[in-house]
């Protein structure tokens, strides 16, 4: 069962098209391009469009083999709901804060952010169905002429969702919430970790799914899962985890989760081969490596230059 959606589009620094806008329902309000502040993004993801948005595509689960348990739980606010309008509808994947010089980028998988018609993206910390705005709301910013600020490995675009599974990692710069705050003073982020191993003894893997009201919590340990199928090629993480179908793509994998802080160090997304995998009790996440790294340093310059 892959995760969301597989679409071909990307750029280097992917600065996603605005596109033209769907049509607004009532009482809404459809933000024009090149404008898109927090106070437009909470008007337009109303509670009730946020409860109605859906993964991309959520498929039936799978059994697999000593997962381990996964169980819903109350979330943590540096980990949320990634929200996109893509071809008139409304959709979801999982996101989280990382730690970054503007205090102002998210983490996320790169076939979430696919596309040359996505937009209204905005980033909800900690959602969930009973308080979906516990922190506010963080709009992906856009450029004057109404282009995401989204940076995704060029090559995703070129090779393709299989092909280029080993690049499935995206990053996003936020704007400001309602009161003029940056994300990540708001709520923390997590550490990018790049260039660790495959195997981790424990690892925290958080998610959305598509029907819980909350999100999922599951803790296991990774291993190095190498593809033997020539159309998906590349190493990748891999974890076993029960119930993390549609919705989940993007989930971080945290290892030194501090309770206190409640920020980890992240090593990884739900998402790489078969975008997630092809059951909902195994995850996979590209390799965080050189690749990775550089493509956050892209994040960060991009984000300072404005």
């Amino acid at each position: 069962m892959r995760r969301t959606l597989t679409v071909a589009a990307a750029t280097a620094a992917l600065l996603l098209p605005a596109g033209p806008l769907p049509v607004a329902e009532a009482g809404s309000a459809v933000a024009p391009p090149g404008r898109w502040s927090a106070r437009e993004a909470q008007t337009f993801w109303t509670a009730a469009r946020m409860a109605s948005a859906v993964p991309m595509t959520p498929a039936s689960a799978v059994a697999a083999t000593d997962p381990g348990t996964g169980q819903d739980f109350d979330g943590i606010p540096v980990v949320g709901r990634m929200f996109v309008m893509k071809g008139g509808g409304a959709y979801f994947c999982t996101a989280s804060v990382v730690s970054s010089p503007g205090h102002d980028l998210v983490l996320s998988a790169a076939h979430c952010l696919l596309g040359t018609d996505a937009r209204q993206v905005a980033f909800v910390p900690l959602y969930t169905a009973a308080d979906p705005q516990p922190y506010g709301m963080f709009p992906v910013l856009r450029t004057a002429d109404g282009k995401s600020k989204v940076w995704i490995d060029p090559r995703y675009k070129s090779l393709g969702a299989d092909k280029g599974a080993t690049l499935d990692v995206a990053f996003a710069q936020v704007g400001p919430d309602a009161d003029g705050f940056p994300v990540e003073d708001v709520v923390g982020g997590n550490r990018l970790v790049t260039g660790a191993d495959y195997e981790h003894a424990k690892v925290s893997l958080i998610g959305y799914p598509a029907s819980a009201a909350r999100p999922r919590l599951c803790v296991n340990r990774t291993t190095k899962f190498t593809s033997t199928d020539p159309g998906i090629p590349g190493s990748f993480l891999r974890i076993d985890c029960t119930g993390y179908p549609g919705g989940t793509s993007g989930g971080p994998f945290l290892k030194n989760y501090d309770k206190v802080t409640e920020t980890g160090d992240v090593v990884g997304v739900i998402g790489g081969w078969k975008t997630g995998g092809d059951t909902a009790d195994t995850s996979y996440s590209s390799y965080f490596g050189t690749e990775v790294k550089k493509l956050y340093e892209q994040a960060v310059a991009g984000a300072k230059a404005g």
